[in-house]
């Protein structure tokens, strides 16, 4: 099992896409790369510094680390600055941490091809994970609780891993 967290402006929505591919055995949304407290959800939205982020365990042997980041590169806008659909503020930026540093060129690469296409440099963050604090459980999984919750990602994306 390997895993990696991707910041992605509101983490609703990026744990209901990731969470139907076959590989992602499982998710967890949380806040990443902030002070080294734990923060509360109301304190992330008064920008805390904390980026809203999925951390996805995954099994290498059904999907790529590539794969991962080729779907996290098509539901995101890597030019927006702090911006993910209508979502404004630093936790909505957009990051690529990582815990294992062999990974990182592999992330590279596809950020690199990500980069060529947009021709222009890239807002997305990578860097090696400081931190990551598990968001209260009720944002957990928060669009099969609540289905018609507002989510930045297009519905037809929900249905690329059936």
């Amino acid at each position: 099992m390997k895993t990696i967290y991707l910041a992605g402006g509101c983490f609703w929505g990026m744990q209901k896409f990731f969470d139907q591919f076959e590989g992602v055995l499982s998710t967890e949304v949380g806040y990443a790369n902030g002070p080294d407290r734990a923060p509360s959800y109301e304190e992330v939205c008064a920008d805390s510094g904390h980026a809203e982020t999925l951390r996805i365990d995954y099994d290498e042997g059904k999907i790529s680390l590539a794969e991962l980041l080729r779907y996290y590169f098509m539901v995101i806008d890597p030019l927006a600055v702090n911006r993910q659909g209508h979502d404004e503020g630093i936790q909505y930026r957009t990051g690529i941490y990582y815990t294992d540093e062999t990974t990182r060129p592999e992330i590279e690469a596809v950020y690199g091809a990500e980069e060529k296409k947009a021709g222009a440099k890239l807002a997305v963050e990578l860097q090696p994970l400081r931190n990551f604090f598990s968001a209260e459980e009720y944002h957990q999984k928060y669009l099969d609780k609540n289905p018609g919750g507002y989510c930045h990602i297009p519905a037809r994306y929900m249905r690329l891993g059936e």
